[in-house]
C-alpha cells in the first residue's frame, strides 16, 4: 500500500492525546491506517452484526471500554477505534462521556459528514476531537505513471493497486453503482430515486463547470432548490468538492458567483457519467483542470489549511481557473493539458495579476521542464506540482 502523507499529523495529535475524527469517502484508506495504530479495541460497524448490537444498546460500548481498562489495569488510556461511526451516530455520545472522564482515547471514522450532522441529537464532539480529512491519492503520495491513468482511472488507493485496467473498470463501475446510487441517496434519505440518479449521471457530466441549477432542474425534471439540495448532499457525503469564485473587484461588475462542483475522483466521476474510456480530446483538457483542482484542494487541506482554492471567471471576459487565496493575497493558475505552453496560455493570468496585484502566477500543464512566458508567470509539469506548492510563500 502507499505512505499516506495524512499519517504522521495523525500519530501527533494521538501523541498529543487527543481523539481524532477522520473523515473521507469511501476506499481512501481510512480502515487501512486504523489498522495501523495498534488500537486496544477495533470495530467496524459495516459488518451487519457489529452495527446491529450498538444500533440496539449503544451505552454497551461504555461497557466494554471500562471493562478492558478495570481489566488491563493500565496507566495509560486504551486506544478505540470506531470505524464508520456515521452508522451508529449514538457511539458519538458514548465517545464524549469516556473522553470527558479521561478513560479511553478514540479513533472514529466516517465517510459522510451528512449523516453526522443530521438531526439535533447528532453530537460532533466539539472541541473533544481532531478532526482530520483523508482523500484519494495526492501526488506526492503515488504519481501515476502517465496524465492519461489519472484521467481515466482517478487515485483511489484500491484501484491504483490493480494492474489491469478491465479490473480497475470494474471494480469503478461497482463503486459507482452501489456507493453513489444506493449508499449515498439512503443516506441523503432521497424518495425521488430515479430523479437523484439522472441528476448523478448529469452532476459528473458537469463536473468542473459553473453550476447552473436552473439548468441542471430542466434536465433532471424537479425545482432548482431540489438540486441545490442534491449538490449539498454530494458534498455533505463527500462526494464532490465545491469551489467557490473570487467575487471581490473594483472594476468588474458580472464577476460570476455560482459555485463549481468538482466529483472527488475522476475514475469514479466517468463511471457514473457513463462515459466510455477514451475521451475526446477537448473533454481531455477539460479532465485536466479538474485533475490540478482536485490536487490543488487535497494539498492544502493536508499541509495549509488556511490556503482556500477559488477560482475566477467574467462571463464577457478573462477567467482562471483557479486561485490560491490566503487572507488578501492571490495567486492564480491555470490549467492546460499541453506540452508547448505559450504566452496565450498566460493572458488572462496577466489580466488576474494587474488587478488582484498577484505577484506570480502559474500555467499547469504537459511541459517537460519550466518555462518562462511572462515576468512572473512560468509553466511547470504537471508532476512537478507538489514541489512548487511547497515552495509557495502565500
Amino acid at each position: 500500500m502507499y505512505a499516506r502523507g495524512l499519517e504522521p499529523e495523525l500519530r501527533r495529535q494521538l501523541r498529543r492525546g487527543k481523539s481524532v475524527l477522520l473523515l473521507g469517502p469511501r476506499q481512501t484508506g481510512k480502515t487501512t491506517l486504523l489498522r495501523g495504530l495498534g488500537a486496544d479495541l477495533s470495530l467496524s460497524l459495516a459488518a451487519p452484526s457489529e452495527r446491529q448490537r450498538y444500533e440496539r444498546a449503544p451505552g454497551l460500548l461504555s461497557g466494554e471500554i471500562r471493562a478492558l481498562v478495570e481489566r488491563g489495569k493500565r496507566r495509560r488510556r486504551p486506544l478505540i477505534a470506531v470505524d464508520e461511526v456515521q452508522r451508529v451516530p449514538a457511539l458519538l455520545d458514548v465517545g464524549q462521556e469516556l473522553i470527558d472522564e479521561g478513560v479511553a482515547q478514540f479513533v472514529f471514522t466516517g465517510s459522510s459528514a451528512r449523516k453526522l450532522r443530521r438531526g439535533r441529537e447528532v453530537n460532533l464532539l466539539p472541541g473533544r476531537v481532531v478532526a482530520l480529512r483523508l482523500d484519494p491519492l495526492l501526488l506526492e503520495e503515488a504519481a501515476p505513471r502517465a496524465i492519461e491513468e489519472a484521467l481515466l482511472f482517478g487515485s483511489l488507493p484500491a484501484i491504483r493497486t490493480l494492474a489491469r485496467a478491465a479490473d480497475k473498470e470494474t471494480d469503478l463501475g461497482s463503486y459507482a453503482s452501489t456507493y453513489l446510487e444506493e449508499e449515498v441517496r439512503q443516506e441523503a434519505l432521497v424518495r425521488q430515486v430515479g430523479a437523484f440518479s439522472r441528476f448523478l449521471e448529469l452532476a459528473a457530466l458537469e463536473s468542473g463547470r459553473v453550476t447552473n441549477y436552473a439548468n441542471v432542474s430542466r434536465q433532471v425534471g424537479v425545482s432548482a432548490l431540489t438540486v441545490s439540495s442534491y449538490y449539498e448532499i454530494l458534498h455533505d457525503c463527500l462526494v464532490a468538492e465545491r469551489v467557490e469564485p473570487v467575487t471581490r473587484s473594483s472594476s468588474r461588475k458580472k464577476l460570476t458567483r455560482a459555485s463549481r462542483y468538482l466529483i472527488f475522483d475522476l475514475g469514479v466521476r466517468r463511471l457514473a457519467a457513463g462515459e466510455g474510456g477514451q475521451p475526446h480530446p477537448t473533454r481531455a483538457g477539460e479532465l485536466f483542470e479538474q485533475f490540478v483542482g482536485l490536487e490543488l484542494i487535497r494539498f492544502f487541506r493536508l499541509h495549509a489549511p488556511s490556503v482556500r482554492v477559488r477560482f475566477w471567471r467574467d462571463p464577457d471576459g478573462p477567467e482562471v481557473d483557479f486561485v490560491l487565496e490566503r487572507g488578501r493575497s492571490y495567486l492564480p493558475i491555470e490549467a492546460k493539458l499541453s506540452a508547448r505552453p505559450s504566452q496565450r496560455d498566460a493572458r488572462h493570468l496577466r489580466v488576474f495579476m494587474d488587478e488582484y496585484g498577484a505577484k506570480q502566477a502559474f500555467v499547469v500543464c504537459a511541459t517537460p521542464r519550466p518555462v518562462r512566458l511572462a515576468a512572473g508567470i512560468r509553466a511547470v509539469p504537471w508532476q512537478d506540482l507538489p514541489e512548487v506548492l511547497r515552495r509557495l510563500n502565500l
